[in-house]
């Protein structure tokens, strides 16, 4: 039995055939609509999600399983003190596979050491969102053709933000990846990415505060909310929320097969503008995480 807590879980071989098998779920819809019947996923949610839980949820229906769980800590036992040691061990005799967001770190982790099912890191605090990172891998693999040879801008909140993170840790694997790391000081990746992540492993890239200056090369743009829930001081985070704003003024500089990226949710640093742009890629960047999940979950169950 495996679980998927970090994006290196799985080698880069293992990464590849997922995608490969997302792909050819979004191509053959109906081959893969009754493999999951009689399944069930456990959705185990002790923080709000719209986005991850609702294409986990998606991903089973349309694998022909069932779904059940909690959407936040306070509609569980959890208010009441339970542990997600004891919440995991529950949640295995009634459900095949689990998928946990926990605002701690290392929830997740806690969790797959009791659990009886394959455990999925659906995010836990500002540490690892690996679900995510497979989706933008598979977003960037289906515009681009192929993971390789890009430079890729992260903009906004790359200190706090567990998206941007993994998918540093997960592009780093691939041959010829250059990063350009656009944040305000205050937000800058954090010495364990920039030192034992990007430094320790030769990977060309730079870090600067503007995304004027740096749109022009960029290949693949990833845009990044500030994230007020991430902030201690409400002040620090009034401050810096509106440091990025990407309008079509800023796009004029940018290549015309540059792609644009994002998490979601937004919040005003893409202008609604953009959306109309044929290189604005965060919709379809939400639709290709059903079928990356449809993937993993058919991955993990080991049922085909």
């Amino acid at each position: 039995m495996r679980h998927l807590l970090n994006p290196l879980d799985f080698s880069v071989e293992e990464t590849n055939k997922l995608l490969e098998l997302a792909i050819d779920i979004e191509n053959n819809r109906d081959k893969y609509s009754k493999i999951c019947e009689g399944k069930k996923l456990a959705t185990l949610f002790y923080e709000p999600s719209t986005r991850t839980r609702l294409s986990f949820e998606a991903a089973m229906l349309n694998l022909g399983g069932s779904v059940l769980g909690f959407h936040s800590a306070d509609s569980s036992s959890a208010a009441k003190g339970e542990s997600v040691a004891d919440t995991i061990r529950v949640s295995s005799s009634y459900a095949d596979i689990a998928a946990m967001r926990h605002p701690k770190e290392g929830a997740p982790l806690v969790a797959s050491k009791f659990s009886s099912i394959p455990v999925i890191n659906a995010g836990d605090g500002g540490h690892q969102h690996p679900t995510q990172t497979l989706t933008d891998l598979l977003t960037i693999k289906r515009l681009k053709g192929d993971i390789a040879n890009l430079t890729v801008g992260l903009c906004g909140d790359l200190k706090f933000g567990r998206t941007v993170h993994s998918l540093i840790n997960a592009l780093i694997r691939y041959p010829n990846i250059k990063f350009v790391l656009i944040s305000p000081e205050e937000l800058k990746v954090p010495d364990y990415i920039r030192d034992d992540v990007l430094k320790a492993n030769n990977i060309e890239f730079s870090e600067v505060t503007n995304l004027d200056e740096a749109i022009p090369e960029l290949d693949i743009l990833y845009m990044t909310r500030v994230q007020r829930e991430r902030f201690f001081n409400e002040e620090d985070y009034i401050r810096l929320k509106d440091t990025y704003i990407l309008d079509k003024k800023k796009l004029s500089h940018a290549k015309k097969d540059m792609y644009i990226l994002h998490p979601l949710p937004r919040v005003n640093e893409i202008s609604v503008e953009v959306d109309n742009d044929p290189r604005a890629a965060y919709f379809k960047q939400a639709q290709f995480g059903v079928y990356v999940r449809m993937a993993l979950i058919l991955t993990l169950l080991e049922v085909i």
